[in-house]
């Protein structure tokens, strides 16, 4: 449910905010929500609107031809929405849960970069995870395919934190 008040941590602050009465703001907020919802629709992934413009979520229009965009904020909201979904994920499985932080990040990085069905095709990784043998987990993402897709310094990153 949105509040005003989320406005208000965004940094959102109206000349006239003083003068407003909260409640009829949030009541006001409401019924524009479920207005513009029924108008626009929700749509989980980018489309072209009616204008030729790329736009996603209530009509949002993200498209750099009319300098619209994410905030830094919304972007890293996001992105803190997705690792933590990415860490709930993988904590379904043991061998994820008995690393350290590190290691578990090299492989929340992963997850995000390949999809969580992805990091699970890592099969030699994962067997070397189990058995603690870190050189070895190491080795087979070197050794693999998306070690060639990404760049030679994020590899050489990802590497050294889950060998040490």
């Amino acid at each position: 449910m949105f509040h005003v008040e989320h406005l208000l941590n965004y940094g959102w602050a109206p000349d006239c905010y003083c003068a407003l009465n909260i409640r009829r703001m949030h009541a006001m907020d409401e019924a524009l929500i479920s207005t513009l919802v029924e108008h626009e629709g929700i749509r989980k992934s980018a489309y072209i609107d009616s204008l030729g413009f790329l736009t996603i979520g209530v009509g949002r229009c993200i498209d750099e031809r009319k300098n619209c965009g994410l905030s830094t904020d919304e972007i890293f909201f996001l992105l803190k929405n997705d690792i933590a979904s990415r860490a709930k994920e993988l904590s379904e499985y043991a061998w994820f849960n008995d690393l350290d932080v590190v290691r578990q990040g090299v492989l929340i990085e992963m997850a995000f970069n390949l999809g969580i069905k992805g990091l699970l095709s890592f099969k030699n990784m994962i067997e070397y995870l189990q058995l603690k043998n870190f050189n070895g987990a190491s080795g087979a993402m070197k050794d693999s395919k998306w070690a060639t897709q990404i760049s030679n310094s994020r590899i050489a990153n990802m590497t050294e934190r889950m060998r040490l």
